[in-house]
């Protein structure tokens, strides 16, 4: 999904969020497997957090995003941090590196906007090529419970100073799907007066097994699969399902 306007205010809509969970994880499934990566992709990177703190911690960062304005947001922060980080304008679908990668991570449910299997598949063969042989994949979705239990039917809302939105997440037309519907009100400097726009996004989950099958025909195998930043299995309870995958040799 190609962010407009929605990437000058996404940091503040998103200021709450786990940023240093997705980091600790990351480090954490790094420690467990006992794999050291020096160069690393960071597919549908925003506005750049989880890759700007990576990058803090020593690692050669490559952040990838289908936004231009998310990414020169993200370049900016990078030039204020002195951080070398460089940013490419690109599908995910479509991914194509001119080097390969230690390890691709993908945070923050941007794999639940692929809403085929189709889309997963080609995704999934995209990151295979874009790693080095035994290279790993980090990447977390949306449960299904989740996507129907939390956000299907339901409205959110937010008043600020600055800006407001209203958030309406109807139930999509295909199983475990759900389109987000955002209008916002930001305030214009020195007038006081609010301009209005409006984003929308679908997004679509699919259960473990069928990512897995995915993830297995693409070429990897999946070292583990963890639930809510926990080293534990999925439940019913789950939010937010990862999966660590290694690139098998010879595909």
């Amino acid at each position: 999904m190609n962010y407009g306007n929605f990437a000058y205010i996404y940091d503040l809509l998103m200021e709450d969020a786990p940023y240093q969970d997705w980091v600790h994880f990351t480090e954490e499934m790094l420690e467990k497997v006992g794999f050291q990566p020096e160069t690393i992709v960071d597919l549908g990177c925003g506005t750049g957090e989880i890759t700007l703190r990576l990058a803090g911690k020593g690692f050669r960062m490559t952040g990838v995003d289908l936004s231009s304005d998310m990414l020169s947001v993200a370049a900016q922060k990078s030039f204020e941090q002195n951080l070398s980080i460089q940013w490419v304008k690109q599908d995910i679908r479509k991914l194509d590196t001119p080097i390969k990668y230690d390890l691709a991570i993908s945070f923050c449910d941007v794999f639940n906007y692929l809403t085929e299997e189709e889309q997963l598949l080609n995704a999934f063969k995209r990151v295979f090529e874009s790693l080095q042989e035994d290279g790993m994949f980090l990447f977390d979705v949306h449960s299904r419970s989740y996507i129907n239990d939390f956000l299907a039917g339901k409205t959110f809302a937010e008043v600020y100073d600055e800006i407001s939105y209203i958030w309406f997440c109807h139930p999509g037309e295909l199983e475990d799907m759900v389109e987000h519907d955002l209008t916002f009100f930001l305030k214009t400097p020195n007038t006081g007066t609010y301009r209005r726009f409006q984003e929308y996004h679908v997004q679509r989950t699919f259960s473990p097994d069928v990512y897995k099958l995915c993830l297995h025909k693409s070429g990897f195998e999946v070292v583990g699969v963890y639930s809510d930043f926990q080293l534990q299995e999925p439940d019913d309870r789950s939010d937010r399902i990862f999966f660590v995958c290694r690139k098998k040799k010879n595909g």
